[in-house]
C-alpha cells in the first residue's frame, strides 16, 4: 500500500511538474508578442524617421521629424495599431473577405456565405479608385505602417504578433488600402438594422389577427403621422397568415450583423459660446457599440501638416472618427437612414435563373466564390445579383417566411456602392479647420450613415451625412415592408443629392444634440427614416440641457455619464396605478408581502439605474415580465423575437390608445384581463424570477448584479480557463434607456447583462482644448498579458476620464516609451 502511495505521489508530483512548465512555456511564448514601445528600430517605407511617444494611458502621439511628410505620420498609425490589435484586425478583414472558416472552420461557415453574397471585399477592391489621391497615398503609407510591423515580428520572431496566433493558425497577408476600406463597410454593415426590421415587421404582419394592432408592438416615434401602410398579406396574398417560430442567428460572436435594436447607437451634443460659461464651444459623444475585448476603439494623437488630430479610430481604419484638432471637434451619432431595402424577385418558372424586371424577364448576374473551410471539403457558393442587389438565402433573418413560393429575396443597400469614397471624407474631415469645411468633406461619406456634430470656436451644427436612397414617391411600402422587384416605383432612383440631407447650424438656442431621436419629420420620399433608435434618452437629455443657463466640460460629463430612466418615472405611474399601497397585511414571505414590499420600494425610487440600487433590477425585471404576458398570446413562437422592452408599446396599452389596451386580455381564456391584472400578474413572474436567481430578500438586490458589462473575447471568450483571462466583466449602472446607456441582452438566462454601451467616451471644450478629456471602456492592447488590456476599465466604469491633449511636452514628460521608426535604405 505504502509502495502504492509512493507511485501515485510520484506520478501527482510529475502531472503538476508537468503543467507547470506547459504553462510557463505558453505563458513565455505568449508574452514573446508584448509590444516594445521603448525602442529604435529601421523598417522600410518611411521618407523620414517618425516618432510615436505613447502617454501614461499608452495612447500613441505620432510626429515625423524635420522633413516628414502626412503619409509617414500614416504609417505610424498604422504601425501603432498593428502593434496592439494585430489579430483584431486580422479577425476583422477576415471577416470582410468571408474567410473566416479557414480558420475557425465550419462553425462560422453561415457568416462567410453571408458576406460573400454581399461581396464586400470585392466592393471594396473597387472602390480604392473612387479615392482621392491625398487620401489614397495615406492609405497606402498606412498599409505600409501596418506591413512594417509584421515584418517586424517576422525578423524578430515576437511571437507571431498576438498570442492568439499560436492557437489558431492565421496566416497574415500584407495589408492593403482594399482592407481599410472594408472596414468601413464592415462597420455599416454592424450598424444598420433596416433589414431585421423589414422582416419582422412583415412578419408580425402576417401573425396578427387584428392589422391595426402593428402599429402598437411596432410604434412609430412620436411626431406627425404616415399615411397607412398595406398589410403585406395585400402584397403576397400567397404567404400564410401564421405566427411563425422564432429565427435563431448563426451562434457565432464573429457574425458581422447584430440582433434588431442593437445597431449603431449613440449620445453626441453640443454648446455654442453663448452657452458656455467659459465662452468657449463644448461638445461630448459617447458612440455605443457591441460591448467585446479588446474594444472597437483604440485611441490616438496624430501631428499632421494642418496640426494635430486626437480622438477615437478603429484598428484597420486610417482616420480619427470621432476626436479633435485645436480648432474644431467632431462626434457621430448613429443617423438611423432608412438605407436598406428588401426586395421580392419573381422567379421565371422556366428558367430559375432568370428573374422578372420592369423590362420583362432577365438573368441573374451570377459567379462561382469557393469557401475553403478547415478540416473539411471546401464549398462552393454561386453568387447571384438582380439589379436590386444581391440575392439572399431564406435561411437568414427569416426570410423564409415572408417569401413566397417561386420568389427570391435581393436587397438594397447603399454601402453596396463599388465607388464608395466614405475613407476620403473621413480623411478630409480631420483637414478641416471649421464647421463650413467639415460639412463639405461630409459630402463624400457613403455608409454608414452618420449624424455629424460639430463645433468649432464659434459655432455648432449636426450634419446627417452618407447616401441618401432617393424612391419613388408611389412606392408600395414606403420602404418599410419588402416589396415587389419588379414593380418599377419600388425600385431606386439612384442617390439624393447631399444639400437634401438635415443640417442644422447655429441654432438659436446655443445647443443641439442627438440621442439616435427622432431629427426630423419629412414626407416620404424625402424622409430620413420610420424607425429610430430612441424615443426615451431624448427627453432626460432635453431637460439637464435645459435645466442650466450656460454649461462646462463637467456639466457635459455629468449629462453623459446620467442613469436616470425617463422611462422608469413615466411608466411605473401607468403600470402600477391600481397596486400601490392596496391590499391589507400580509404574512411574512408570502407572494402578496413579497409584492408589497416591491411595490413600496419602487414608489420611493427616482428612477436612478444605479448599480448599488435593488428598484433597478425590480422594474426591470417587471417590465420584462409585463411585455413577454402582453404579447405572448397575440404573437405565438413570434413573440420571441421582440427581446428589448418598447416603452412606447406599454405606454400606447397602458392609456388604451386607438384601443391598444386590447392587448391586456388573453385571447386564449374566457375571463376577460384588465391591464391591472396584467400588471399583478406581471410583477409577480418578475418576484418569482429575482427569488430564484437572487434570493427573497428584495432589499439587498444590487442592479450592477444583474447589469455586468460583458467584455468578451471574441474567439476566446467561451473556452474554459482561458475565458477569465480574456473576458473583462463589471457591475455596471445605466440601463436601456438612460443617458449612460447600457443595453440589455433581453434574453437567455442573463436578460439583463449590459452587451451594448459606450465604448468611447469623449468631452471637448474649445475654451481650454488641452482640458478636453476621453476613455475607453476596456484599453489600448488587445494582448491580454498586457497591463494596457484592461486599464481603462474600472476608470470607464467609475464614470473617469484621461487626459486628450495635444501638448506634446505633456505627452513626453509622462511617456511610457517613444519608438523611433527611421527608414530602411
Amino acid at each position: 500500500m505504502a509502495r502504492l502511495f509512493r507511485w501515485l505521489l510520484r506520478l501527482a508530483a510529475t502531472l503538476i511538474l508537468l503543467a507547470v512548465i506547459a504553462s510557463g512555456l505558453a505563458y513565455y511564448l505568449a508574452a514573446q508578442s508584448l509590444p516594445e514601445y521603448d525602442k529604435e528600430i529601421s523598417l522600410p517605407g518611411l521618407s523620414a524617421p517618425v516618432n510615436i511617444i505613447r502617454d501614461n494611458a499608452n495612447v500613441p502621439h505620432i510626429f515625423g521629424s524635420y522633413g516628414a511628410s502626412d503619409e509617414d505620420v500614416y504609417f505610424g498609425l498604422g504601425y501603432a495599431h498593428a502593434q496592439d490589435r494585430l489579430w483584431q484586425m486580422a479577425v476583422l478583414r477576415r471577416t470582410a473577405q468571408g474567410r473566416l472558416s479557414e480558420v475557425f472552420g465550419s462553425r462560422t461557415l453561415d457568416t462567410d456565405l453571408f458576406v460573400r453574397r454581399l461581396d464586400l471585399y470585392g466592393l471594396s477592391q473597387q472602390s480604392v479608385s473612387a479615392q482621392s489621391a491625398e487620401a489614397l497615398q495615406s492609405l497606402k503609407a498606412y498599409s505600409a505602417g501596418v506591413n512594417a510591423r509584421i515584418l517586424e515580428i517576422n525578423e524578430e520572431a515576437l511571437g507571431r504578433g498576438a498570442p492568439e496566433m499560436f492557437l489558431f493558425n492565421m496566416p497574415m497577408a500584407p495589408w492593403q488600402p482594399a482592407d481599410s476600406i472594408a472596414m468601413m463597410k464592415l462597420m455599416a454593415l454592424r450598424s444598420s438594422n433596416h433589414l431585421q426590421d423589414e422582416v419582422l415587421r412583415a412578419r408580425t404582419s402576417l401573425a396578427l389577427a387584428d392589422p391595426a394592432r402593428l402599429q402598437d408592438i411596432l410604434p412609430d416615434a412620436p411626431g406627425k403621422g404616415i399615411t397607412a401602410l398595406p398589410e403585406y398579406a395585400s402584397l403576397f396574398p400567397d404567404l400564410p397568415r401564421y405566427a411563425s417560430a422564432a429565427v435563431h442567428p448563426p451562434k457565432t460572436s464573429l457574425f458581422p450583423v447584430t440582433p434588431r435594436g442593437f445597431g449603431g447607437a449613440s449620445n453626441a451634443w453640443a454648446a455654442a459660446p453663448n452657452r458656455s460659461a467659459a465662452g468657449g464651444s463644448l461638445l461630448a459623444n459617447d458612440p455605443h457599440m457591441a460591448l467585446s475585448a479588446p474594444g472597437n476603439w483604440y485611441l490616438a494623437r496624430m501631428e499632421l501638416a494642418t496640426g494635430g488630430v486626437i480622438g477615437g479610430t478603429i484598428p484597420g481604419i486610417p482616420a480619427i472618427l470621432t476626436g479633435r484638432s485645436e480648432q474644431l471637434g467632431w462626434g457621430i451619432t448613429a443617423s438611423f437612414l432608412d438605407d436598406q431595402d428588401l426586395f421580392i424577385e419573381k422567379l421565371n418558372p422556366e428558367n430559375p435563373e432568370e428573374y422578372l424586371s420592369p423590362q420583362g424577364y432577365q438573368t441573374f448576374t451570377s459567379r462561382p466564390s469557393i469557401i475553403k473551410i478547415k478540416d473539411a471539403p471546401p464549398v462552393t457558393l454561386t453568387l447571384r445579383w438582380s439589379e436590386n442587389g444581391p440575392v439572399l438565402p431564406g435561411s437568414l433573418f427569416g426570410l423564409s417566411t415572408i417569401t413566397p413560393p417561386g420568389h427570391v429575396v435581393s436587397l438594397g443597400w447603399t454601402a453596396l456602392n463599388p465607388q464608395d469614397s466614405s475613407l476620403t471624407a473621413a480623411i478630409e474631415l480631420m483637414r478641416s479647420s471649421n464647421v463650413r469645411e467639415a460639412i463639405a468633406a461630409g459630402e463624400g461619406f457613403i455608409a454608414p450613415s452618420q449624424n455629424l456634430i460639430l463645433a468649432d470656436s464659434q459655432t455648432i451644427a449636426q450634419k446627417t451625412v452618407g447616401a441618401f436612397p432617393a424612391r419613388d414617391a408611389r412606392h408600395h411600402s414606403m420602404g418599410r415592408l419588402p416589396s415587389q422587384g419588379w414593380q418599377r416605383v419600388n425600385r431606386w432612383l439612384g442617390r439624393a443629392p447631399y444639400a437634401a440631407n438635415p443640417e442644422f447650424v447655429s441654432p438659436r438656442g446655443g445647443i443641439l444634440g442627438n440621442t439616435n431621436n427622432k431629427i426630423l419629420e419629412r414626407p416620404f420620399p424625402n424622409h430620413v427614416s420610420y424607425t429610430w433608435g430612441d424615443t426615451q434618452r431624448i427627453n432626460r437629455w432635453r431637460l439637464l440641457m435645459q435645466s442650466r443657463e450656460v454649461h462646462t466640460r463637467d456639466s457635459f460629463m455629468e449629462a453623459q455619464l446620467d442613469t436616470v430612466s425617463y422611462t422608469a418615472r413615466a411608466l411605473l405611474p401607468l403600470i402600477g396605478a391600481d397596486l400601490w399601497f392596496t391590499g391589507g397585511a400580509a404574512e411574512e414571505g408570502s407572494r402578496e408581502r413579497q409584492r408589497q414590499i416591491a411595490l413600496s420600494l419602487l414608489s420611493e425610487w427616482n428612477g436612478e439605474m444605479n448599480e448599488h440600487l435593488p428598484e433597478p433590477l425590480l422594474y426591470a425585471a417587471w417590465l420584462r415580465a409585463l411585455q413577454s404576458r402582453l404579447i405572448g398570446d397575440d404573437l405565438g413562437p413570434l413573440a420571441d423575437e421582440f427581446t428589448q422592452v418598447d416603452p412606447l408599446f406599454i405606454e400606447r396599452v397602458y392609456r388604451d390608445v386607438g384601443g391598444a389596451g386590447s392587448w391586456c386580455d388573453v385571447r386564449q381564456s374566457a375571463p376577460q384581463e384588465s391591464c391591472t391584472d396584467m400588471a399583478r400578474l406581471a410583477l409577480d413572474d418578475a418576484l418569482i424570477w429575482i427569488e430564484e436567481r437572487y434570493g427573497p430578500a428584495l432589499e439587498s438586490l444590487r442592479w450592477g448584479d444583474a447589469h455586468q458589462a460583458t467584455q468578451d473575447h471574441e474567439t476566446l471568450g467561451s473556452v474554459p480557463i482561458l475565458q477569465f483571462f480574456v473576458n473583462i466583466r463589471q457591475s455596471t449602472s445605466g440601463g436601456d434607456n438612460t443617458l449612460q446607456r447600457g443595453l440589455t441582452s433581453g434574453k437567455g438566462p442573463n436578460p439583463f447583462h449590459n452587451i451594448h454601451a459606450a465604448g468611447y467616451r469623449g468631452v471637448y471644450d474649445f475654451a481650454d482644448p488641452d482640458s478636453s478629456l476621453f476613455i475607453l471602456a476596456t484599453g489600448q492592447s488587445g494582448h491580454f498579458l498586457s497591463r494596457n488590456y484592461d486599464d481603462m476599465a474600472q476608470l470607464w466604469r467609475r464614470g473617469e476620464y484621461v487626459p486628450m491633449s495635444l501638448d506634446e511636452d505633456l505627452a513626453r514628460a509622462a511617456a511610457v516609451g517613444i519608438t523611433t521608426i527611421t527608414p530602411r535604405n
